[in-house]
């Protein structure tokens, strides 16, 4: 994980660069960072985001570069979606299915599966909003919107919204920790730090709140 916080506060640095060469290489890297989060779910793209909202907060043109920074976000995770979902939707409609399907099926436990399926089937594409900002949600609320077969251009609707959400939620983190500190590398250390203690505390309370596995009952002590 510190390894990837580090990747992250490299490319935010050059995607807000105040050399125009670094900013030609910087933007494209994050819109390549964001991509490839949201085809393999393995980036960082929440602590990617924040990251670079913390370097642009003291960037000399601090509002361009902060626009950017969520243009790029919104656009790449828009079109990532957009991609994983229409490669899902190929492998629903073939009798053989398909290895992304197969993959998005692996990710995913029986548990949050249903929840999301309830929740799509209560309030249909609206979930898609709730499930960008949910720590391990896109990838349930995608596989039941499959399952469901909910048309693409419904998807790409209700999720518009959602990764504009998702872009802005993540550069308010980060702005928030470029406002902390006078220095570009403290703000983006908090910002990855705020990032990932809002994903680990939801998970963390909701392991806390499962039942306990059912074992044996233990036998009483007869000494």
């Amino acid at each position: 994980m510190t390894t990837a916080g580090a990747e992250c506060a490299l490319a935010a640095g050059r995607a807000v660069s105040p050399d125009a060469t670094q900013q030609a290489i910087g933007y494209p890297s994050l819109f390549l960072l964001v991509l490839l989060g949201a085809l393999v779910p393995v980036v960082p793209t929440g602590a990617l985001v924040s990251s670079a909202a913390a370097v642009a907060f003291h960037h000399r043109d601090a509002a361009v570069s902060s626009l950017l920074v969520f243009a790029v976000a919104a656009t790449a995770a828009f079109l990532g979606d957009a991609v994983l979902y229409w490669l899902g939707w190929r492998g629903v409609r073939s009798r053989n299915g398909s290895r992304w399907l197969d993959r998005m099926r692996a990710q995913v436990a029986p548990e949050p599966l249903e929840r999301a399926r309830d929740r799509l089937a209560r309030r249909g594409a609206a979930v898609l909003l709730v499930s960008r900002l949910l720590p391990a949600g896109r990838i349930p609320a995608m596989l039941a919107c499959l399952l469901a077969r909910m048309p693409l251009h419904v998807y790409l609707r209700g999720n518009f919204p959602a990764v504009l959400g998702w872009a802005a939620t993540y550069q308010l983190l980060g702005m928030l920790g470029g406002a902390l500190f006078p220095h570009p590398w403290q703000g983006v250390a908090a910002a990855v730090a705020l990032t990932l203690l809002i994903t680990a505390v939801p998970m963390a309370w909701r392991r806390l709140r499962q039942p306990p596995p059912h074992g044996p009952a233990a036998e009483p002590n007869s000494g």
